[in-house]
C-alpha cells in the first residue's frame, strides 16, 4: 500500500485541472500579449482566472497579481511593501516562526540601506507552545512608523492556526496606514478567506498547495496599497509583474481552486476527521509506550505538537518520536510505503534547527525527532490505519536501537 501524507508539501494534480493544462498548451497557446485571436484567446483564460480567484476572496479582479508561486508573493508582497513606504516609517513586525520565504526577506531588509542611510527594523514576536501569537505583544510592538505587518494564518510545520481576523483590526485601529500581509499559502483552500472583512492587505497563494500545479500562485494586493514591483521588464499585469504570462499555470490554479471552494465545508470537516482520527492514534500509541520501563524513564515518548479540532489547521499533525531521528523514521516509513516530511520541505536542504519547532518550546533533541504528516480530500481512514500501523513498527523497532 502506498499512503502519501505530504500534502503540506506540494499536493498530486487534479484530474480536471490536467486537462485544462494540457488543453491550453495543446490548443490555446497564444501569448496573451499578442494582437491576434490566439492571443485574445490566452487572455481569456487569464481573465477568467482573475475573475474567479477574486470572486472566491470577494475583492476586484485588478487586485489580483499572478506570480510564480508563494515565495516569489511573499517577496513581493514584503520588499515591495517595505520599499514604497519607507519614506512613512521603517519598522517592520512579524513573528518568530514564518516561513523562509518570509524570514528571509526580512533579513534582506534588516541589511539594506536607504536613501536616507537608514535600515529596517525588524520585531519578531514570540509564540505560545500552540503556536500562537498575544495581542498584547502586537499592540505593545506597534510604533508610531511601523509600516509592515506580516503574519502566516496557518503555521506550515504544526498547523498553528492565527487569529487574522483579530489581528487585523488590532492593526488597523492602531494605524490604518500599516500595512498587513498575510501568507496563506497553507490556509487558502482550506479555510474562507476575505479579505477586506479581514483588514489583511496582502494575501500569498500558492497553486500547488491545493492540487494545481507546481510554478504558479497569486498575491492579492489591495488595489489602495503601494508596492514596489520587483520583476521588470515587459510591463505586464499593469507593470507589477513583468514577463510573458504563465496562462496553462492560470488555467490550471483557478480549476483547483473551484474544485476546492465548490465543495470546501465538506472538504474542511473530512480533513479535520482524519487529522483527529490520526492524533488520537498516535495519542493512543503514546499512552502504551509511557508505561513501558523505557517510557517512565523519559528516554523514549511521542509527544503532538498540533491541536485536535478547530483549534489548529484542519490538515496537519506533528508529533516527536523521540529519540529516533526524524530522517531515520521518515526513510524506514517511505521503505513501507509511507511518505512523510520531517518539516517544511522548503527548508528541507537547510540543516539546523527549525525555527517553529524552537519557537513552540522543543529542544534540538526533540525537534531532530520530529515528523510532519499532512493530508488532503484523497486521503483515506484506511490510509491512516496503514500508517499508524507502519508506525508502530518502525518506531518499536527504532527506539530499542537508538536507545542503546
Amino acid at each position: 500500500m502506498e499512503v502519501y501524507f505530504d500534502n503540506s508539501a506540494t499536493t498530486r494534480v487534479d484530474d480536471n485541472v490536467i486537462e485544462v493544462i494540457e488543453k491550453v498548451m495543446r490548443e490555446d497557446y497564444g501569448n496573451p500579449s499578442s494582437k491576434h485571436m490566439k492571443g485574445l484567446d490566452s487572455e481569456t483564460y487569464l481573465r477568467n482566472a482573475r475573475e474567479s480567484l477574486a470572486g472566491i476572496l470577494k475583492v476586484s479582479e485588478k487586485e489580483i497579481i499572478f506570480t510564480s508561486g508563494g515565495t516569489e508573493s511573499n517577496n513581493m508582497a514584503i520588499i515591495g511593501a517595505a520599499l514604497a513606504n519607507q519614506r512613512k516609517g521603517k519598522h517592520i513586525v512579524t513573528t518568530c516562526f514564518e516561513h523562509a520565504s518570509v524570514s528571509e526577506p526580512l533579513k534582506y531588509l534588516e541589511k539594506y540601506i536607504c536613501k536616507d542611510g537608514e535600515s529596517f527594523r525588524v520585531t519578531y514576536l514570540p509564540v505560545d507552545r500552540n503556536g500562537h501569537i498575544s495581542l498584547s505583544d502586537l499592540r505593545n510592538a506597534m510604533t508610531p512608523d511601523t509600516i509592515l505587518v506580516t503574519i502566516m494564518m496557518v503555521n506550515n510545520e504544526i498547523g498553528a492556526l492565527q487569529d487574522i481576523a483579530g489581528i487585523g483590526k488590532l492593526i488597523k485601529d492602531m494605524n490604518p496606514e500599516c500595512v498587513f500581509h498575510v501568507d496563506a499559502i497553507q490556509a487558502f483552500a482550506k479555510y474562507s478567506i476575505f479579505p477586506k472583512k479581514m483588514n489583511i492587505d496582502l494575501l500569498s497563494v500558492s497553486s500547488h498547495k491545493f492540487h494545481g500545479p507546481k510554478g504558479m500562485g497569486f498575491l492579492y494586493k489591495n488595489e489602495k496599497i503601494r508596492i514596489n514591483p520587483l520583476i521588470l521588464g515587459g510591463g505586464q499585469q499593469k507593470g507589477m509583474r513583468s514577463g510573458t504570462d504563465n496562462v496553462p499555470g492560470a488555467a490550471g490554479m483557478r480549476q483547483a481552486a473551484e474544485n476546492a471552494y465548490k465543495n470546501l465545508s465538506d472538504i474542511t470537516a473530512g480533513l479535520t476527521e482524519l487529522k483527529d482520527y490520526m492524533t488520537e492514534g498516535l495519542e493512543k500509541y503514546a499512552d502504551e509506550i509511557s508505561t513501558t520501563p523505557e517510557g517512565r524513564a523519559g528516554s523514549c515518548y511521542i509527544k503532538l505538537n498540533s491541536r485536535k479540532g478547530n483549534e489548529s489547521a484542519p490538515h496537519i499533525v506533528s508529533a516527536v518520536f523521540f529519540p529516533v531521528k526524524s530522517e531515520v523514521m521518515l526513510h524506514a516509513l517511505e521503505e513501507r510505503g509511507v511518505y512523510v516530511s520531517s518539516g517544511s520541505a522548503c527548508s528541507s536542504n537547510k540543516p539546523g534547527l527549525s525555527g517553529t519547532l524552537e519557537a513552540i518550546g522543543l529542544s534540538a533533541r526533540e525537534a531532530d525527532c520530529t515528523l510532519r504528516f499532512s493530508f488532503c480530500r484523497y486521503n483515506t481512514r484506511e490510509e491512516a490505519d496503514y500508517a499508524l500501523e507502519q508506525i508502530r513498527i518502525c518506531y518499536g523497532m527504532l527506539r530499542k536501537f537508538t536507545s542503546h
